[in-house]
């Protein structure tokens, strides 16, 4: 179990320092994008062995090793959010230069001055873009922090069910311990008291032979 935890912690690694080269490397930015989302999808089949080891761990350690694998997904989702995050504004952005292209392209009539009619709507329709990408990004970025903290609140809560778990774990093993500690001292008892009650069978049958 150890070694695939740290093959998936190692695939997180990865896909988050891929995000640096999307910014940095635009034109490859589909490329790049795909390269993330196929690590995304390797991590979450290994999250998938890891729940199934986790089963098979002692139940003392069951705990920790859940914990550990819920950190591993948490941080994927996040990886994924922001994944859909750049993927939606590359999708703007080539929209953008796309409705740019087709409004430089647009043909008027005799008559226009058709240097200002151009630049005076490209400038319209670049702070009408500038307005919807902005309420875009808003709506995103409440719905991934909205997405966090639902997700936040019910790993706090396994957590806090499996603290509980464990703490009566160790309660019912230190009875159990001291159980044993107690019916050994028992044992004790019935050991010396069974070699002097032979010892003195002995000792009369000697005497009575004798």
């Amino acid at each position: 179990m150890d070694a695939l935890y740290h093959q998936t912690a190692q695939l997180i690694q990865e896909a988050s320092d891929l995000f640096l080269q999307l910014e940095k490397d635009v034109n490859n930015s589909e490329s790049i994008e795909n390269a993330i989302q196929t690590k995304i999808n390797a991590i979450n089949a290994h999250c998938e062995k890891l729940d199934v080891f986790v089963f098979k761990t002692p139940i003392n350690s069951r705990p920790m090793a859940k914990m550990r694998v819920d950190q591993l997904k948490y941080d994927n989702k996040h990886i994924q959010a922001s994944l859909n995050n750049a993927q939606n504004r590359r999708r703007r952005r080539e929209q953008e230069l796309a409705e740019r292209e087709q409004l430089l392209s647009r043909r008027f009539g005799p008559g226009h001055d058709h240097t200002v009619t151009v630049d005076f709507l490209a400038q319209e329709q670049q702070s009408l873009q500038n307005s919807h990408r902005n309420v875009d990004e808003m709506i995103h970025t409440g719905s991934n922090i909205l997405q966090t903290l639902r997700y936040n609140r019910d790993t706090l809560k396994g957590a806090h069910k499996r603290l509980i778990d464990l703490a009566n774990t160790l309660g019912l093993s230190n009875a159990t311990i001291s159980l044993i500690e107690r019916r050994v001292a028992q044992d004790k008892y019935v050991l010396f008291g069974g070699m002097f009650v032979t010892v003195a069978v002995i000792v009369l049958v000697i005497i009575y032979l004798a």
